[in-house]
């Protein structure tokens, strides 16, 4: 329901979209280059492999939607979708990763972190907002997210479980 939507932000990036467009317009040159020299060999075929992860990446990792309602906080990506409800919320804070996780892939993955398995919603250039569970979701134990904004979403995620626990 949107009567109950407590924050809403749509996260873009064009350096981010930038990159996926290069780098599958990389693997579609190779591949090119490689069927007009005659050979559809190995190479080729994984040049036009990466070509359609690229291509999947640009389109699909173009916008980041975040909604925090009463009850719960949902991240979209593409065709991906995460919901935690509020109750499952143990702690939230601004996410300091080391340099080469924190610079180490856009989109949506997953990774450990400090021993605990994380999914992860992001740009690169944004600051990251960490959520851990009170209980796992499957193996993953907290997840991340980018955000404009991380000192309005922590507050607001912050009065939003109290106000849960307090019901």
């Amino acid at each position: 329901m949107t009567n109950d939507l407590i924050y809403h932000e749509r996260v873009s990036s064009n350096r981010t979209e930038g990159l996926f467009l290069a780098l599958m317009s990389l693997c579609f040159l190779l591949f090119l280059w490689r069927v007009m020299a005659g050979h559809l060999d190995a190479f080729a075929a994984i040049c036009l492999c990466f070509f359609g992860v690229f291509l999947f990446y640009s389109v699909n990792y173009r916008t980041l939607l975040i909604r925090l309602t009463a009850e719960s906080l949902s991240l979209t990506f593409g065709i991906f979708t995460w919901e935690v409800p509020l109750e499952n919320v143990e702690a939230c804070r601004l996410d300091s990763l080391p340099l080469l996780m924190k610079y180490g892939g856009a989109g949506f993955h997953f990774m450990f972190i400090r021993g605990r398995y994380r999914a992860s919603f992001n740009f690169l250039e944004y600051p990251r907002v960490v959520i851990a569970f009170k209980r796992k979701a499957g193996p993953v134990r907290d997840i991340s997210f980018s955000t404009r904004r991380p000192d309005d979403v922590l507050r607001l995620l912050q009065e939003a479980v109290s106000a849960e626990e307090a019901a």
